[in-house]
C-alpha cells in the first residue's frame, strides 16, 4: 500500500475516532476547509460535519463503530463500518438500542478528506429509525396504478 494509500486510512480513522469520542480538534487536521459531505438532506461542509458528530455523541451512549473492512489507494479511502450505541431519541432515531451499517467512501487531496459519501441498505435505515419491518412492499403487479383519473385539465 502506498504512503498516500495509508494516508487515506487514517483520514477516515480520524473521524471514526470522533464519533465515538464526540472529540472533533483533530477533525481540522483531516478534513480540507472546502470538504463537501453527500448526504440526503442536502451537502454539508467541514463546520457542519464537526457539528453532526457533536450532536450525534451527545445523544447517543457507548457509540461503538467496529471497521469490517477497509481499503485505499491513492484517492479514495473505503470503511465498512457496523454502528451500534443507544439512542436518547434525537437524531430522528428511537430511543434506545440501535446497530446499523454502512459504507463510507472518503475522496482524499493531499493527505485530507475533500469528500464524502455514505451508503446504507434501505432495510439497515427502516431499521435504524424504529421501523422494523422495513419498506412497504412493491405492488403486486409491480406496476404503478395508471387507471386513475386526475382532476387538473392540462
Amino acid at each position: 500500500m502506498s504512503d498516500n494509500a495509508k494516508k487515506n486510512l487514517e483520514v477516515s480513522h480520524v473521524v471514526t475516532k470522533a464519533f465515538m469520542s464526540g472529540d472533533v480538534s483533530a477533525i481540522d487536521s483531516v478534513i480540507a476547509a472546502d470538504f463537501v459531505d453527500h448526504t440526503p438532506e442536502g451537502d454539508m461542509n467541514r463546520d457542519s460535519l464537526k457539528h453532526m458528530i457533536t450532536t450525534m455523541h451527545n445523544g447517543t451512549q457507548n457509540i461503538k463503530m467496529d471497521i469490517i473492512n477497509e481499503a485505499a489507494n491513492d484517492e479514495y479511502a473505503y470503511a465498512w463500518i457496523r454502528m451500534s450505541g443507544t439512542s436518547d431519541g434525537s437524531m430522528g432515531m428511537p430511543k434506545g438500542p440501535f446497530e446499523m451499517t454502512a459504507i463510507e467512501l472518503v475522496k482524499c487531496k493531499d493527505g485530507k478528506a475533500v469528500e464524502h459519501w455514505e451508503m446504507m441498505e434501505a432495510k439497515e435505515m427502516m431499521k435504524m429509525m424504529g421501523n422494523h419491518q422495513g419498506p412497504p412492499p412493491p405492488p403486486a403487479d409491480n406496476k404503478m396504478d395508471t387507471t386513475k383519473k386526475s382532476d387538473s385539465k392540462m
